[in-house]
């Protein structure tokens, strides 16, 4: 803890003593109108949702020409006074350009101008928005639909494109404050208004639009469709530079999306375009925002180079500080310190410089967390805590000056997070509380999640746990409200679920899960929700969507004989809660700090698939030491016979049937399953029937991936036990296995061939002839829409699939698999066997599953015992990698 460190920052909500920057003032007003083009077109929806749908139209000039001529002078003043307001607006200074817009409405009032007057006033809205001055914004944006609809017949062009844009305002006011569908259909109403106007950049904005409100509904591909059909309309432009600078707007929202192969390709469209027409300015922010696609595809050094090349084109003093921050954050990310020197001494000067504005307070904070990663990495000259502080400080001042009380709650909230750092818990505390208050006032809901997470933190290192609770509770609460739909404030910081979702509720989970906690029911309850809630959660940022069908359900409902373990890891100890049927929830905790358990996990998977030894054996059994030990008294009094288990984390990359007591495998006391949730599970046993497989596999190599031997025989094993239709190396495309699955139904669905699982949708695929079939392709496969009404898929095998190397959360795709694509139950395994034991294990499989009596997980249990006691395939490489996700009865 720093002495003193708190009496030497000067309070952020007073003027005294604050060092203000100087802004030096180098620009023509011509300057600032090519400035404020490009501010508009480039940050367009890439801060929040609420930044979606800006629109500032120029001035609608009368139609008279007897009338323009009488008033030329009083519009050429007041245009040149409103252009004035649209600089202050572009450059975040919302305050004045309220100020100068007011001064503009009342001379378009005195006109009794009704068109201006509408115009103007959703221009006010807008900027009422941003302050977060909602009454006043609600106010300006219902005066300017009543002008703009006042019209009675025809509507002309200019009438029209103001009526658009108040509808396009409006979207953005209801989007903001939460509703969603209201801001959907009021932007279709402006496309449509656009459209009349034969307005192209106005249809491209409100499709954009639209496409943000459907992601925060969850309807993702419809949302891709609104962008696409963005794209298909600039395709078809002749190529300017406001082509190039929509394209990069179009890019960045791809980004946004997750569609980041597409966001690449329309991005490099539009640098190519710039570069034609020999704009620094367009191809510097291009730079940038193809940059930021490598980072988010983890190619930092691509990302540096964008970034270095970005900083020495742009004649844009702020888009080179926003290239040097990126240059600063990736130098840090690789340990390039002597980089990270240089440039933390240049920028200084450089954010000086810069105008007042949202983008400065921004720009200022990226900078301080920079400054507080190189002062943690002990890099000398870098200024210590004290000066970041007083920076930061700096910012609230400005933040309240310019009246912007979004940034001045989230500078407060990032002033609060240094004085955490330094362990200064009552003001910290104080700046946090502050933070929310204002966040919450200003119906800014990814702002105060963050900062009810902030203040559980400094809560609880008060050992206050009991408000400590409270605050994360209502962290995860808006969080859930949100959909997890969130992305950083920075524009150009990505938005990590690993790092500002994930810890939210593994810090609620710890604090119920405490020893002081444990004799509470209602708590050891919450804690298996929040865990529940926690994988619904990671899969939805897995598909980038909120597109899972929950389904609640507890367990021993309908299987009474099945006990479930939470194995949950925490920083410093792994939790295990157990749910046996008929019976309170339990609890056990093993101190084993994560760093630990994650060590022994990724050795034992190594070991595991070495044929040749046993030297898995130790860690086998400390697993089953940490995980099973301490509750098998409690298994064998309650019967169980299926143990289902809901994994944390790199515990899915482990075949849970290869634990071992000491003894005797896992597999040979009770049949396993793993689920991603029981929120995900249809709640009723199925109804057994004939078997019908329609099966597909590759034997030969192809696109790079090696021939699979065995799969042919597996099969023809398959079809002497069920009947079967098998399409076969050239036959396995997607288009045939589409026509065949739509043509009959098959229960169980079998796929033998190459294919990789990941933490990433984009890099999850199975191998077809011709193509790599991912999981949106699956999807459609095995949901198409004239099956919708029939019976979904039992069963989906995939028998030669495997886990991604070095990838902690790779099983992820397979759960995602085993959830995007409907059906009950999926067959896989955590690694590629290219042996007959594959061949004969699924003979025996199929085998067992034709007897009604027993479940599926109960089947694969009886044909993986069968191997094991084979010697030729008693080493657990051959029989464990086969694991069932999903319903297992």
């Amino acid at each position: 803890m720093n002495q003193g460190f708190a009496s030497k920052i000067q309070n952020p909500k007073s003027k005294i003593g604050i060092k203000y920057f100087s802004v030096k003032h180098n620009y023509s007003i011509r300057d600032y109108r090519r400035f404020c083009v490009f501010i508009l077109w480039t940050l367009l929806g890439t801060v929040l949702a609420v930044v979606l749908g800006v629109g500032i139209l120029p001035v609608s000039l009368p139609k008279s020409l007897p009338l323009a001529i009488a008033h030329a002078q009083v519009v050429s003043e007041t245009a040149q006074q409103e252009q004035q307001g649209r600089v202050y607006y572009e450059t975040e200074n919302f305050a004045q350009a309220i100020q100068v817009w007011q001064q503009v409405l009342q001379v378009y009032q005195s006109r009794q101008d009704r068109l201006n007057q509408a115009r103007v006033l959703s221009n006010l809205a807008l900027a009422y928005q941003k302050l977060g001055q909602w009454a006043q914004a609600t106010q300006a944006i219902s005066a300017s639909l009543q002008f703009a609809s006042a019209q009675q017949g025809k509507y002309s062009q200019a009438e029209l494109k103001v009526l658009a844009q108040a509808l396009n305002t409006q979207g953005s006011l209801q989007l903001a404050r939460g509703d969603t569908q209201a801001a959907l259909t009021t932007w279709e109403k402006a496309h449509n208004k656009y459209t009349q106007a034969q307005d192209e950049r106005g249809v491209i904005r409100t499709l954009v639009n639209q496409a943000q409100a459907l992601k925060v509904l969850g309807l993702h591909r419809q949302a891709l469709s609104r962008l696409n059909q963005a794209n298909a309309i600039l395709q078809k432009q002749p190529e300017s530079l406001i082509k190039a600078a929509a394209l990069r707007n179009l890019g960045i929202n791809l980004r946004l999306v997750g569609n980041v192969v597409q966001a690449k390709q329309v991005l490099q469209q539009s640098l190519a375009i710039a570069q034609k027409l020999q704009s620094p300015l367009d191809i510097s922010a291009a730079f940038i925002d193809l940059g930021n696609v490598a980072r988010v595809q983890s190619d930092l050094p691509e990302a540096l180079q964008l970034y270095t090349q970005a900083a020495a084109t742009s004649p844009s003093q702020y888009l080179q500080v926003r290239a040097q921050l990126n240059q600063l954050n990736v130098a840090i990310d690789t340990k390039q310190w002597t980089l990270a020197q240089s440039l933390q001494q240049s920028i200084p000067a450089k954010l000086t410089a810069l105008p007042k504005s949202r983008h400065t307070i921004y720009a200022q904070l990226n900078f301080a967390q920079s400054l507080v990663r190189l002062q943690q990495a002990n890099i000398p000259d870098t200024p210590n805590l004290e000066k970041i502080a007083q920076l930061v400080a700096n910012t609230v001042v400005q933040a309240e000056n310019l009246g912007d009380r979004y940034a001045q709650a989230y500078a407060l909230g990032k002033l609060g997070r240094l004085y955490e750092k330094t362990q200064q818990w009552s003001i910290a505390e104080d700046l946090t509380q502050q933070a929310l208050a204002l966040a919450e006032t200003i119906n800014a809901p990814e702002l105060a999640y963050s900062w009810q997470w902030q203040l559980g933190r400094i809560l609880r290192k008060q050992g206050e746990i009991t408000k400590a609770i409270a605050a994360y509770t209502q962290a995860v609460e808006t969080l859930k409200s949100l959909k997890n739909d969130l992305v950083a404030v920075d524009p150009d910081i990505q938005f990590s679920f690993q790092e500002s979702v994930e810890p939210v509720y593994r810090g609620l989970v710890s604090l119920l899960l405490q020893p002081s906690q444990q004799s509470n029911p209602e708590a050891l309850n919450q804690a298996r929700q929040l865990m529940e809630s926690l994988q619904v959660a990671e899969l939805e940022d897995f598909f980038r969507e909120a597109c899972l069908d929950l389904k609640p359900t507890l367990i021993d409902k309908f299987d009474t004989q099945a006990a479930i373990f939470y194995p949950i890891i925490l920083a410093d100890r792994l939790e295990i809660i157990l749910s046996l049927p008929q019976k309170p929830l339990q609890h056990y905790s093993i101190p084993v700090p994560q760093t630990e358990l994650e060590t022994t996990v990724e050795k034992l998977r190594q070991m595991l698939v070495i044929r040749s030894r046993k030297s898995f054996l130790p860690l086998s059994r400390k697993l089953y030491d940490w995980l099973i030990r301490p509750v098998e008294n409690d298994l064998e009094t309650s019967q169980t016979k299926t143990l289902v288990f809901v994994l944390d984390g790199v515990l899915r990359n482990i075949p849970m049937n290869s634990l071992n007591d000491g003894q005797k495998y896992l597999l040979e006391k009770y049949a396993i399953a793993l689920t991603p949730g029981l929120q995900l599970l249809p709640s009723l046993k199925l109804q057994q029937e004939k078997v019908q497989v329609l099966g597909a596999g590759l034997t030969e190599a192809r696109q790079g991936f090696s021939a699979l031997d065995y799969v042919d025989k597996e099969m023809k094993m398959i079809k002497s036990k069920v009947s079967s239709q098998v399409l076969l190396n050239q036959e396995f495309t997607l288009k045939n296995l589409q026509n065949k699955i739509q043509d009959n139904f098959f229960p169980i669905v079998h796929i033998a061939t190459h294919g990789k699982f990941s933490s990433r949708a984009i890099d999850t695929f199975i191998l077809a002839w011709n193509e790599k079939i991912k999981i949106d392709d699956l999807d459609n496969l095995l949901q198409a829409p004239e099956k919708k009404t029939q019976k979904a898929v039992e069963l989906l095998v995939l028998s030669a699939c495997e886990t991604a190397t070095g990838d902690k959360r790779a099983a992820l795709g397979l759960a995602g698999i085993a959830v995007r694509t409907g059906v009950r139950s999926t067959l896989a395994t955590l690694w590629s066997v290219n042996d007959e034991a594959t061949a004969e294990l699924m003979g025996l499989f199929y085998k067992e599953l034709t007897n009604t009596k027993q479940s599926k997980a109960e089947a694969l249990r009886q044909a993986q015992l069968t191997l094991l006691k084979n010697p030729n395939y008693e080493h657990p490489v051959y029989w464990s990698p086969y694991i069932l996700v999903g319903n297992w009865l």
